[in-house]
């Protein structure tokens, strides 16, 4: 099999077909017949998997895997991924926000410079002005704290070689995040800028994307637990100066120690600093408590393949 295209369903009923067609006509562009498009059903409460089961009875190069239930686009990529038998593996979003078109784009830049792996990065967010703030403001904490060069606005389209799927494949975490997966795991990589289209509403809320930061930081850096340590070093000098000059002025300047708000307030401050660090300690524990369990990453309900696999 020369080429895999892997795509993952959720709430993507109306773009299901449109994505077969475009797909398979850049496909056969690149690489004639010799292709697969493979379809991860993640929990999808529409009709998107009844559109890719009529699609893999009608076409013998559609594969689609039925996950059990919602685990998450991250976890349903990966899983679409160990599906593929491609020498080269194209990823792709089918809410055709990432058009298929840019395959033949990938392609060729991938060939003629002998990379393994070509990938979409957004020449401007399409987000209102606070969503494109709080996105820089996301890469550059994830750089800084993980040493990750994770570039900005990068998109799920890539097109990669196999051995680089294998080795991608081999980070088993299950408190996964991918995009960070995707530039650690290495090789020879280039990004190519892209213009995403919108056609239709995010389904990243704001905590959802909150979450997303701290999952991606807490997988990638254990700065964050060394920084509260410094943190408390800080606060510990801070108060011996701070007794120090209570003592000076008791001592020398006749200044009689007062002050009811000053010490509410400082033990305030005191409690939520404590509270907060045990909460960033709490969530490398509950990170090694998922990790410790081994449960599989995603779990398939159904295989939909050709009878000879």
């Amino acid at each position: 099999m020369k080429l895999s295209i892997v795509t993952t369903l959720f709430r993507s009923e109306e773009y299901v077909y449109e994505f077969y067609e475009r797909s398979s006509v850049v496909a056969k562009e690149v690489v004639g017949d010799n292709y697969e498009i493979i379809f991860v059903n993640d929990g999808s409460p529409d009709a998107s998997l009844e559109k890719a089961l009529e699609l893999h009875y009608k076409y013998p190069n559609v594969k689609v895997i039925d996950l059990s239930r919602n685990f998450g686009h991250h976890e349903a990529m990966m899983t679409g991924l160990a599906h593929a038998v491609g020498e080269e593996v194209f990823l792709i979003d089918s809410d055709l926000e990432e058009e298929p078109e840019w395959l033949v784009e990938f392609f060729n830049r991938k060939s003629k410079a002998n990379l393994d792996v070509v990938y979409g990065v957004q020449k401007d967010r399409r987000d209102s002005g606070l969503s494109k703030i709080a996105g820089a403001i996301f890469y550059r904490i994830f750089r800084l704290l993980t040493e990750v060069d994770q570039p900005d606005n990068i998109v799920t389209a890539r097109l990669m070689s196999r051995r680089y799927v294998e080795a991608l494949l081999l980070n088993s975490e299950r408190e996964l995040n991918i995009g960070g997966l995707w530039i650690s795991t290495g090789f020879d990589q280039e990004a190519l800028e892209v213009v995403k289209l919108a056609t239709s509403e995010t389904t990243y809320s704001f905590s959802g994307k909150l979450g997303h930061l701290v999952n991606a930081i807490t997988s990638f850096s254990s700065k964050p637990l060394y920084y509260t340590i410094y943190l408390g070093l800080t606060i510990s000098l801070c108060s011996m100066l701070f007794v120090a000059w209570l003592i000076i002025n008791y001592l020398f300047l006749s200044r009689p120690i007062d002050g009811f708000t000053t010490v509410v307030v400082s033990i305030w401050l005191l409690g939520g600093i404590i509270i907060a660090l045990m909460g960033v300690q709490g969530i490398y524990i509950a990170k090694i408590f998922s990790e410790v369990k081994m449960r599989p990453r995603t779990i398939i309900k159904k295989k939909y393949v050709s009878k000879a696999e």
